[in-house]
């Protein structure tokens, strides 16, 4: 197959559809193989990929146990021998309750944050000690274009894809000196209105807010996450940055 991440073991949480399935694609173009970890099943996934001659694998994984965030990770270390870079894309989005903060319960809160936070921690710390052997490692952290807007409706989603940055520069930090680099990357608004029906009117007010007038697809990121997965990256740790068209400059 060829390409900039030949040899490359990426794990992909959330891998199984929607924009985890668009970087799963996306590295297995350029070379690397791919871990879907998701609490669906990436089984058509992996189909659609070893048909066209890539390798993947799907374990089922729910980010916020640590136990389950193990066995990811011990499965791709079973079939591959290594891991190389972690995409951090599970989220608890269209589930979240829109509304006013009063509204929210405290279980949502609680649910919002397992999953969008301690699920990003503990899948950081399941990679740790492979990428640390090998002296090598690629983390990339999904936020969200919402930290930067402050966007209404939704806070404990916005709140908990803010806390994503601070993680994110405290272990650039934390890891730097074992050559393990880490990096947020933060989408705008991507419509699916199969899952958040909303989303159609919602998109027309944003792409209006934008320099590049129109929809963001997940195609958008794939160029993104791939050069943060590459070698051309090695020397750039502890940044986000914002891939929405335009809709909010930092």
């Amino acid at each position: 197959m060829g390409g900039t991440l030949d040899g490359k073991v990426v794990i992909i949480t959330g891998g199984a559809r929607g924009l985890g399935k668009a970087y799963a694609l996306g590295v297995v173009a350029s070379g690397g193989s791919v871990v879907l970890a998701d609490m669906l099943d990436g089984g058509p996934v992996v189909e659609e990929i070893t048909a066209g001659g890539g390798e993947a694998i799907s374990v089922i994984t729910d980010v916020s146990d640590e136990a389950s965030t193990d066995a990811m990770v011990a499965a791709a270390m079973d079939r591959f021998g290594r891991v190389d870079v972690l995409i951090n894309n599970a989220a608890m989005f269209s589930e979240t309750t829109r509304g006013a903060f009063t509204d929210l319960t405290v279980d949502e809160w609680d649910r919002t944050f397992e999953v969008n936070v301690r699920g990003v921690w503990l899948c950081i710390k399941a990679v740790y000690p492979a990428m640390s052997a090998q002296g090598s490692g690629k983390i990339i952290n999904i936020a969200s274009n919402t930290v930067y807007k402050g966007t209404l409706g939704f806070p404990h989603y916005v709140a908990s894809k803010s806390a994503l940055l601070g993680l994110t520069r405290s272990l650039a930090n934390e890891l730097g000196p074992e050559g393990i680099t880490v990096n947020t990357v933060s989408p705008d608004l991507i419509p699916n209105p199969e899952l958040r029906p909303s989303d159609s009117t919602s998109d027309q007010f944003v792409v209006a807010g934008r320099a590049l007038k129109r929809t963001q697809v997940p195609d958008d990121m794939v160029g993104t996450i791939l050069y943060f997965c590459s070698a051309a990256s090695d020397f750039v740790t502890g940044q986000s940055l914002l891939v929405n068209g335009g809709a909010h400059f930092v």
